[in-house]
């Protein structure tokens, strides 16, 4: 079987988006690993399938994969990817909507960059111990659509991300299913560096969408920041998250960035 694609990127975080409209192609979750895979297959960080919505409730909608095969929810840079995608097959203008694991999510275009609306964030904590090899350290947690544990620190390029972020990755208190990690550094007031170790992709990505938006809000509780914060990721380029804050209450959350084409082609699989 031959199948069609097209790589993106949002911010370094990188997907193979194909066309499913037709429901005529199946993905096993093997051949979904072996297309993310770097050495055999496309290399990606997720696979992105766009199916028509069923419910009515959007425009389109999306099976999304990480690169271990597992489905998500959501994924912030992958929702920009996936509306440039879906723009450019349909000839969408302004704006689009399309169904997601978390929720329905609105696209807004800017030229190359995207701006995604978040659901609303939940099971925010900020401030309690988590105990790890290296010590008690303070650690925060928010649900941007999945779950996120922030960790601020001096300096992120000393962090051990694999291994550090690995351990708290499957630390039982954020079980049965885990967390994906940020770990944070102030750089001034309102703009933070993250570098984020992913569920799903079992290693450090150049971006995480939903991570820098759970840690744009962590920072606005600890830091009281205000909106929209800057964050800079792995890969160097510049995300902005914005929302609104009503006390604790922290809700209409948007996530810019780039979205950009790579490359497209056809495998066989």
């Amino acid at each position: 079987m031959t199948l069609n694609f097209v790589k993106m990127s949002g911010a370094g975080n990188d997907f193979v988006l194909v066309d499913n409209r037709q429901r005529g192609i199946e993905l096993s979750t093997a051949r979904i690993v072996r297309l993310c895979d770097r050495h055999h297959g496309i290399g990606a960080d997720g696979l992105i399938l766009l199916v028509p919505c069923a419910s009515g409730k959007a425009d389109w909608a999306w099976q999304f994969y990480n690169s271990d095969g597992s489905p998500g929810e959501m994924c912030g840079n992958g929702a920009r990817c996936f509306a440039r995608f879906v723009q450019r097959l349909t000839g969408a203008r302004d704006k689009l909507s399309f169904e997601t694991g978390a929720g329905v999510i609105t696209a807004l275009f800017q030229s190359s960059r995207v701006t995604v609306n978040l659901t609303d964030p939940k099971d925010l904590r900020t401030g309690f111990d988590l105990p790890l090899s290296t010590g008690v350290e303070k650690a925060n947690f928010v649900n941007t659509g999945v779950p996120h544990a922030v960790l601020f620190v001096p300096d992120v390029e000393k962090v051990m991300v694999r291994q550090l972020g690995a351990e708290i990755r499957r630390h039982p208190h954020f079980g049965p299913r885990g967390t994906n990690v940020n770990f944070a550094q102030v750089l001034a007031r309102n703009s933070i560096r993250v570098r984020t170790f992913e569920r799903g992709v079992e290693g450090e990505t150049l971006a995480c969408g939903t991570g820098v938006s759970a840690a744009a809000l962590v920072s606005s509780q600890v830091h009281g920041f205000d909106s929209p914060v800057r964050v800079r990721v792995q890969s160097g380029a510049q995300l902005d998250v914005s929302f609104e804050k009503d006390g604790a209450r922290l809700h209409n959350v948007q996530l810019s960035g780039p979205a950009e084409f790579v490359f497209e082609g056809t495998i066989e699989i």
